[in-house]
């Protein structure tokens, strides 16, 4: 069928056109590049790659992320990024040793670390950049 999307491994076609959208850059933004980068990079060890002029460029894992230099930046209640780990509790607690305090919110059962177990078993906890960007920890069972 014309202008339907197929999917294919790593892949869509719509038509004539393939597309490989398999490699995602992760994004976030900053009013302050200095404070950014010494949070990302000294508080949360991600690998600093470049200070370029709009954006700060970081690796973690095998995606980059990208965090924008901006005038200004609304502050927005969700979260922005997110990261998986395999020990919640150890990784809260090397964050909050760095000086990360985790976020509490009403009405959700966390325990003294701030973690939540979802319904599904999934522990999450959410902490904010000094850009007031929300970032969490997700643990899956």
């Amino acid at each position: 069928m014309a202008g339907q999307l197929q999917w294919k491994t790593g892949t869509f076609s719509n038509q004539q056109k393939e597309m490989e959208l398999d490699r995602p850059i992760l994004f976030a933004a900053t009013t302050d590049p200095k404070r950014a980068r010494e949070f990302y990079e000294q508080t949360l060890g991600l690998k600093f790659v470049v200070d370029e002029p709009y954006a700060l460029v970081f690796r973690t894992g095998e995606i980059p992320l990208r965090i924008q230099k901006v005038n200004e930046k609304p502050r927005v209640n969700h979260t922005v990024l997110g990261w998986i780990v395999t020990d919640m509790q150890k990784t809260v607690q090397e964050l909050t040793r760095a000086g990360v305090k985790f976020l509490r919110f009403d009405g959700m059962n966390q325990d003294a670390d701030g973690i939540w177990q979802s319904p599904g078993g999934a522990k999450v906890a959410w902490f904010r950049d000094p850009d007031e960007n929300t970032l969490s920890l997700t643990q899956y069972p």
